[in-house]
């Protein structure tokens, strides 16, 4: 079978076309713009960050999420489980990792990061995680900043997903 250049251009290039990711995000499970009840979890803050190099205890992540979730007006919290449509975990992690890794191979020294889990209370199934690593810093008033700006970061692409609007 013999192919000339143009029926070799049009199958390489529809090749090439099926390829290329659509650009379109798959849908986000429904419960999340569903869901008018929430309860928060507070899984806790793994050791060595309190009271350096973040000042407060290992409540203050919930208790800060918490104050802004329900300032948001987005979601009604609950404070049984049993009566939520989705249950989030948030905890702060001190991730282990290389001490001076080569970056260029993708291996960074890792920073805290927040990781708020949503479950869908009814099936107890990961309905979607959101994580957000707190920026480096020197002073303890910058790493308080950070702190909370990483924060606010994962409650604005929770209600982002959620299909709500970030309060601020």
């Amino acid at each position: 079978m013999k192919f000339t250049p143009a029926v070799l251009a049009v199958a390489l290039s529809t090749v090439c076309f099926a390829q290329q990711p659509s650009g379109s995000m798959p849908p986000v499970p429904p419960a999340l713009s569903a869901a008018k009840n929430v309860f928060l979890s507070n899984a806790g803050a793994d050791a060595g960050l309190f009271p350096q190099p973040f000042s407060g205890d290992t409540n203050r992540a919930y208790v800060e999420f918490y104050s802004d979730l329900q300032s948001s007006g987005a979601f009604h919290l609950v404070s049984d489980p049993s009566e939520a449509d989705l249950v989030l975990e948030l905890r702060l992690i001190a991730p282990y990792g290389p001490t001076n890794a080569n970056k260029q191979n993708g291996a960074a020294d890792p920073r805290p990061m927040f990781r708020l889990t949503v479950y869908d209370r009814r099936t107890h199934y990961i309905l979607w995680t959101v994580t957000q690593s707190v920026e480096l810093a020197f002073l303890q008033k910058t790493h308080d900043h950070n702190f909370d700006q990483a924060l606010t970061a994962v409650l604005d692409q929770f209600l982002a997903v959620a299909g709500k609007t970030p309060a601020h």
